[in-house]
C-alpha cells in the first residue's frame, strides 16, 4: 500500500534525449521554465493564504470568547513546530520528488484543514486542525526551490531565487488586505473559508502548471542547457543525492545560518502573528485600518526580496554576508522605530513598516535559504532548505508561544474589556532581530573560504531518482 504512494510522489526516470534539434529544445524548454517559474510563485503565495490568516481572525476570536491569547500562541506553536519537522523531512524528499505532485498536494490538504477549521469552536480540535495544515504547508517553500535548481542554472540562482521569494509577500499581501475585509463583512470562520476555497481552486492548478526535472521529459540537464558548469555540486548517479544531503547535514555554517534564520523568523512571526492585534491594542487602528497599514509591509518585502538576490549577485560577486549584514541593520532600526512612534502617526507607522518588509524580504533571501543553498549541493538543494526551515519555524513556534504567554501575562480588565500591554513582547521581538545580526556576521568566512559559489569546479549528471 505504501509503494504505490510513494510511486506517485517519486520523480519520475529519465527519458532519452527527445530531439537533437537545438531550437526544439530551446522552445520546449523555455516554454516549461516559465511555467515552472510562475507556479512556483503564484503558488507558494497561496500556501501563505492558509496559513497566516489565524492572525487576521485572532481579535474577533478573542471578543467573542472563542479562545484566548494563551490558547492562540499554543495553537501558532503547535501548527510552526510541525511544520518545521516537516520543512526537514520534506525537503529531504524534495529532492527526490515529482514536484508537481509534491507541492500541489501539499497546497491542496492544507486548504481542506483551513475549510474545516471554519467549522469549530473546540480549543483542542483547533490545535489538531492547525497541526495537520502545519504538515502540509511544509511541502511548499523546499519543492519550489528544488524545482528552481532543477530548472535554472547556477548563475541564475541568486536572481531567481530573490524573485522567487517575493511571493510570500504577495501571500501576507493577500491575507492582510483582503481576508482582513472579509473577517470585518462576514465574522472571524470566513478568514479560513475563503483563503480555503482559493487555495483549492490554486492546488488543481498548480498540478498541471509544475514540472519534474527537465531529464524526465527528454530534455537535457539544465547545466548542459545553459552551459554552466560553475557553482557547488556533487554529480554523477548512484548515491549522489545521498552523499549531498549528508554533507549538508556536516556543514557547519548551515548550522550558524539555521540559527540566524530561526531569530528573524521570530520578528517575522511576531508581526505576521500579532501585527495586527498590536496596531488595535497598542496604537487603537480598527480592523480594516490595521489590516492595510500592516498591508504596506508585505508589499515593500516584495521590493526587498526581489532585489536581494540581483544585488548581491551583481555588486558582492555572490557573496552574501554583507548585503544580509546591511539588509539586517535596516530591519532592527525600523522595528525600533515602530515602537517608538507615537499612536497617532499613522503615516510614519506606514514608513516603518515599509523599511521593515523591505528589509525582512531581504533577509529572508539570505538567512532563509539562499545563502545555504549557496554553500551545499546543487543535488541537495531541498535537504539545505529543509534544515534552515526547521530552525526558521521552530524559532517562529517559540515565538507564537512566549508572545502569547507575555501578552496573557501583561493584560488587564476593566469593566469586562480586556486590554494588552505589548512591551515585554517588543523587546523580546527587537531582541531576536539583534541576535540575527550577530549570527549572520559568523557566516563571513565561509564565502571567504570558497570565494564565489559561482567559481566553484562542479560535474553533470542526473538528479539521483531514487
Amino acid at each position: 500500500m505504501l509503494e504505490p504512494l510513494l510511486a506517485f510522489f517519486r520523480t519520475r526516470p529519465d527519458k532519452p534525449l527527445i530531439s537533437d534539434d537545438k531550437a526544439r529544445i530551446r522552445t520546449l524548454y523555455e516554454r516549461r521554465r516559465w511555467s515552472v517559474f510562475l507556479s512556483t510563485m503564484i503558488g507558494y503565495g497561496m500556501f501563505y493564504t492558509c496559513r497566516i490568516n489565524f492572525s487576521v481572525a485572532k481579535k474577533p476570536m478573542l471578543d467573542e470568547g472563542v479562545l484566548d491569547t494563551t490558547q492562540m500562541g499554543i495553537i501558532g506553536s503547535v501548527m510552526l513546530i510541525v511544520y518545521a519537522v516537516g520543512k526537514a523531512s520534506n525537503g529531504f524528499l524534495a529532492d527526490r520528488a515529482n514536484i508537481a505532485r509534491f507541492m500541489s498536494t501539499g497546497l491542496l490538504i492544507s486548504a481542506l484543514a483551513n475549510l474545516a477549521f471554519g467549522f469549530t469552536n473546540w480549543f483542542m480540535f483547533f490545535a489538531l486542525l492547525w497541526g495537520v495544515s502545519g504538515w502540509f504547508q511544509s511541502m511548499g517553500s523546499a519543492p519550489s526551490v528544488v524545482a528552481i535548481s532543477h530548472w535554472f542554472s547556477n548563475k541564475e540562482r541568486g536572481t531567481r531565487y530573490g524573485l522567487w521569494s517575493t511571493c510570500h509577500s504577495i501571500g501576507e499581501a493577500l491575507t492582510f488586505l483582503v481576508t482582513a475585509s472579509l473577517v470585518a463583512w462576514l465574522g472571524w470562520r470566513w478568514g479560513f473559508w475563503g483563503p480555503g476555497v482559493l487555495c483549492v481552486l490554486a492546488a488543481l492548478v498548480m498540478y498541471k502548471t509544475l514540472a519534474d526535472r527537465p531529464q524526465t521529459y527528454g530534455l537535457p540537464h539544465i547545466n548542459e542547457y545553459k552551459q554552466d558548469f560553475t557553482g557547488v555540486k556533487v554529480g554523477g548517479k548512484g548515491k549522489a543525492t545521498a552523499r549531498a544531503q549528508l554533507a549538508v547535514l556536516r556543514n557547519p555554517y548551515i548550522w550558524v545560518l539555521g540559527m540566524a534564520s530561526a531569530s528573524i523568523y521570530m520578528a517575522r512571526y511576531g508581526m505576521n502573528n500579532w501585527g495586527v492585534l498590536y496596531l488595535q491594542e497598542a496604537k487603537g487602528y480598527d480592523l480594516v485600518s490595521a489590516g492595510a497599514v500592516m498591508g504596506t509591509y508585505p508589499l515593500l518585502g516584495l521590493a526587498g526580496a526581489a532585489v536581494s538576490g540581483w544585488f548581491s549577485d551583481r555588486f558582492f560577486d555572490s557573496r552574501r554576508t554583507a548585503p544580509a549584514l546591511l539588509f539586517g541593520v535596516l530591519e532592527l532600526g525600523s522595528l525600533i522605530a515602530l515602537f517608538l512612534i507615537p499612536p497617532e502617526m499613522r503615516w510614519a507607522d506606514m514608513v516603518a513598516l515599509g523599511c521593515f518588509g523591505f528589509a525582512l524580504g531581504g533577509l529572508l533571501v539570505y538567512l532563509g535559504g539562499l545563502m545555504a543553498v549557496d554553500l551545499s549541493a546543487q543535488d541537495a538543494a531541498g535537504a539545505a532548505m529543509g534544515v534552515v526551515g526547521m530552525f526558521s519555524y521552530m524559532g517562529a513556534a517559540l515565538q507564537d508561544t512566549v508572545s502569547g504567554m507575555l501578552l496573557d501575562a501583561d493584560s488587564t480588565v476593566i469593566d469586562g474589556v480586556t486590554t494588552y500591554d505589548f512591551t515585554n513582547v517588543q523587546i523580546f521581538w527587537v531582541g531576536a532581530s539583534a541576535l540575527s545580526l550577530i549570527l549572520a556576521a559568523f557566516t563571513w568566512p565561509a564565502y571567504r573560504k570558497v570565494g564565489s559559489p559561482q567559481q566553484q569546479p562542479t560535474t553533470t549528471g542526473g538528479a539521483d531518482p531514487g
